[in-house]
């Protein structure tokens, strides 16, 4: 948790320095590891036929399995769309103050399911 809390001050600290696009992929790197440590916890393999899984399929198994509920599944999504833009170069797709709203709903995620 400490780890992930770290992770997400520095996305803080870039979004509010301006850089909100690396602030995007930092916090939304943090959540798909996070989304692997729920998957450990709710004993969901997070590979396939030794390949790892893509995190939206990880995603829909964590849902299924209960371990969160439909709503977060779609918040989950679309956070994962945040990360996909910047890591992609979409940079004009979000802007700042929705990078904040991203890594506060993350950090929101992530407390109130602990891995």
């Amino acid at each position: 948790g400490d780890l992930f809390s770290d992770f997400l001050e520095m996305a803080d600290h870039l979004t509010s320095s301006g850089y909100k696009d690396a602030a995007a992929v930092i916090a939304g790197s943090t959540l798909e590891a996070h989304l692997k440590q729920l998957c450990v916890r709710h004993s969901i393999s997070v590979d396939s036929s030794g390949k790892p899984k893509k995190v939206d399929l990880i995603n829909s198994e964590l849902a299924a399995a209960n371990a969160y509920s439909k709503l977060d599944q779609k918040n989950v999504t679309a956070w994962l769309g945040f990360r996909n833009d910047a890591a992609h170069g979409n940079y004009g797709a979000y802007d700042k103050a929705q990078v904040a709203l991203l890594i506060d709903g993350i950090r929101h995620f992530i407390t109130k399911l602990p891995a």
